[in-house]
């Protein structure tokens, strides 16, 4: 027969297991609805920037920057991998290590010199134990990721790559798409490629005037879009860590409340049949006196 006293300590523990789950559960939602109109907000800037290109290239002039010119045979590549600082948060930091790794295999088989950045404490982790040791590690990057810091990382890739000590860059991240749906993005950041997109068919129509001139404009406006692009990742993946941190932690209360109800169960059928059983033991000592 089950312990009734066992069970009852171990009813008490998950309930204060399913404390700490709900609590979790609620700061990840507050954190979630935060970060999402951050991403909200870069998305938007993001496409505006991007239609503005698209302005320029209706001029009729020639779209044409360092930051866009493919290099047919990259000799240096780096590959930033975003991951989180804390578990807690499902397959989060597992999907993107995996890729991650896949990643970094291809790179490593396609660019002689390959340069390894880790953003996040598990990743660093993940990878340092399979062998791989990043050469460049960030953790200061929480939930709330501020552009100046960002701002720093993106500046050195932008000089790098003018330089010619960059060809490459691939950024592996998890992407949010909507509440319900996050993906593992893998993109090159650098080359940016061709900005303007598909011109519409009037060109030499734009409703803009352009001062002092469109080239010098665009000057200023491809690094801030790998700028803005850069920190969208970063933002992309703080809101996916919260989402992924409110349904773990919210699959855990759940998971908690259906044991506690289970043990709950079996405590009163221990309980009750620890007091049948001294009932009987009461009755059968009175018969026996008897």
């Amino acid at each position: 027969m089950a312990n009734p006293r066992a069970l009852d300590k171990r009813r008490k523990s998950i309930k204060n297991i399913r404390k700490i789950t709900r609590t979790m559960e609620l700061i990840a939602t507050a954190r979630f609805k935060k970060a999402m109109d951050r991403a909200s907000a870069a998305t938007a800037y993001t496409n505006r920037i991007t239609q503005l290109v698209r302005d320029l290239a209706t001029t009729g002039l020639e779209v044409s920057h360092p930051l866009l010119e493919a290099r047919d045979e990259p000799k240096n590549a780096t590959m930033l991998l975003l991951t989180a600082n804390r578990g807690l948060c499902g397959g989060f930091n597992g999907n993107l290590i995996r890729a991650g790794l896949r990643a970094w295999a291809d790179l490593q088989a396609g660019v002689p010199n390959c340069r390894l950045e880790i953003a996040g404490k598990r990743g660093i982790a993940g990878f340092r134990f399979r062998g791989n040791v990043p050469d460049e590690e960030f953790t200061h990057f929480h939930d709330r990721p501020a552009f100046d810091e960002v701002d720093v990382i993106a500046e050195r890739y932008l000089q790098n790559y003018v330089a010619g000590r960059l060809d490459k860059l691939v950024v592996v991240y998890m992407k949010f798409e909507s509440i319900s749906r996050q993906s593992v993005a893998i993109e090159t950041l650098l080359p940016l490629g061709s900005l303007a997109g598909e011109t519409s068919e009037s060109a030499g129509a734009s409703q803009y005037e352009f001062l002092p001139s469109p080239a010098s404009i665009l000057e200023e406006v491809v690094p801030t879009s790998f700028k803005v692009k850069l920190f969208k990742c970063f933002l992309d993946s703080a809101v996916s860590e919260q989402i992924a941190r409110m349904t773990a932690m919210k699959s855990a209360t759940e998971n908690a409340d259906e044991l506690i109800k289970h043990l709950s169960m079996q405590y009163n059928r221990a309980r009750q049949g620890r007091i049948t059983s001294e009932l009987m033991d009461l009755i059968g000592g009175v018969e026996a006196l008897n």
